[in-house]
């Protein structure tokens, strides 16, 4: 990015809060600004989340006196539709967590009294909003009329993104100037990418220690110890494949090279791929790999990924906690209640990962990397090549922020998919709008940016 786009970007970012008087001001300026600089305009965005979320609805429910009707959050959809009211743009796009479709306040569902306020919006002025969902059929996404709440979901892993990211997508068009939906439609990339895909070129790396002191040496003694003692006991109970793997794993690590904990050397043939996801992540112009580098862990931590990773290895799948042999179990009330089954989640180099959500920031958990011999938590540039950011893409602040801004975002390459779509059905002249191939080619647009 030239210092002329950074400038340009740090003006139009703005730091806001809704709901508050002052920042309604601030929106109807720039509402205002942008009616008189564009005849159409599009609007992308939606409400906080926090309040529709699962984990945010568990975590109120605990929450002495807490009354969901004062929590001023379940409303914060209405500041969205106030600017749908004021700034009336071409099509819309809102964004939301699936929680949203069973979030409930005063008795009733959120999404429900959403809806109704979008499609009374406009109403005896001129201008209304017909409603649409998106749909994948036949390796194309297109529009579709919903008939459910659910129809409004969208599954990342059918756009080529290597995540099971599912989220809830409404499209408005208004309805004197939109193409009808159901004559158009974008060809997609490969679906169903693993994760494998969008990590395995990185450099190995190890974790830290973050207790007892950290040195490569000592990570081995203690990630080797750790593979022994668990093919001994899985010799002992008689479990051959297990044995196996760990007895590998721990010569592995005798034998190898130590690992260091932080690596910017480019992959090899970097940016030379036809791959459709791979050209969209790499850049030729980069000399090297920016904020991969792993965070420490404690030693009894280390056993648990190890086993994890194995497990996942051999099984095929993430184990749950009654698969932990007990010597691993850690001092969790919850651990033996099933609550938190799924504490150490191995991500599966064969299938796309789990959701990347912020709180990768707060430990690494749930996301355990495939490598056995690696024995660590996910990078943030791992995290951000499943979340599909391209490799230019530099995330700022401490590693925990890094990481909240990762799990916060939307997949661009689904995003880019969207856009794609909406400009198809806007603007049916432009001759830069043609499907892409398989590849991600076939249009006048660079394949791996936005349009």
């Amino acid at each position: 990015m030239d210092a002329d786009s950074w400038r340009a970007a740090t003006e139009e970012a703005r730091c806001l809060e809704l709901g508050h008087p002052k920042t309604a001001v601030e929106i109807d300026r720039l509402v205002g600004e942008a009616r008189r600089k564009f005849d159409d305009t599009i609007l992308i965005g939606g409400p906080p989340c926090q309040a529709y979320s699962l984990v945010g609805r568990a975590r109120t429910r605990g929450t002495l006196g807490y009354v969901p009707e004062e929590d001023q959050r379940h409303y914060l959809f209405r500041e969205y539709i106030r600017v749908l009211d004021k700034l009336r743009p071409s099509a819309f796009v809102m964004e939301n967590v699936k929680g949203m479709l069973s979030s409930t306040v005063e008795s009733r569902l959120v999404f429900e009294m959403l809806i109704e306020d979008l499609c009374s919006l406009g109403t005896g002025r001129g201008f209304l909003y017909e409603l649409w969902a998106i749909s994948v059929q036949d390796g194309h996404c297109q529009l579709s009329s919903a008939r459910e709440p659910s129809d409004f979901v969208v599954r990342a892993e059918a756009f080529g993104v290597p995540q099971r990211r599912h989220r809830v997508f409404i499209i408005g068009l208004r309805t004197d100037i939109a193409a009808r939906p159901s004559e158009t439609g974008v060809q997609l990339p490969e679906a169903k990418r693993p994760l494998a895909d969008a990590i395995q070129d990185l450099p190995a790396l190890r974790s830290g220690l973050s207790r007892g002191g950290d040195s490569s040496y000592r990570w081995q003694s203690v990630v080797r110890g750790a593979a022994e003692r668990l093919a001994k006991l899985h010799r002992k109970n008689g479990q051959r494949r297990f044995h196996a793997e760990f007895s590998r794993v721990a010569r592995g690590i005798q034998r190898g090279t130590p690992l260091e904990r932080s690596a910017r050397s480019l992959p090899r043939d970097y940016g030379d791929s036809d791959d459709s996801l791979r050209r969209w992540i790499e850049n030729q112009e980069l000399r090297a790999i920016a904020q991969h580098e792993t965070r420490g862990h404690m030693a009894s931590d280390l056993s648990r990924y190890l086993f994890a990773s194995v497990f996942g290895r051999v099984e095929g799948t993430s184990p749950t906690a009654d698969r932990f042999p007990t010597v691993l179990s850690p001092r969790h009330r919850n651990w033996h209640r099933g609550v938190f089954a799924d504490r150490f989640r191995v991500q599966l180099s064969h299938e796309p990962s789990t959701t990347i959500t912020s709180h990768i920031s707060k430990d690494g958990h749930y996301y355990i990397h495939p490598d056995p011999t690696q024995c660590r938590s996910l990078t943030v540039r791992e995290a951000a090549r499943l979340q599909t950011f391209p490799d230019d893409y530099l995330f700022l602040g401490s590693r925990t922020d890094q990481y909240v801004q990762v799990g916060n975002a939307v997949p661009p390459y689904l995003a880019r998919s969207i856009a794609r779509l909406l400009l198809r059905l806007l603007d049916r002249k432009s001759p830069t709008i043609r499907s892409p191939d398989a590849n991600g080619n076939g249009d006048t647009v660079p394949p791996r940016r936005p349009l």
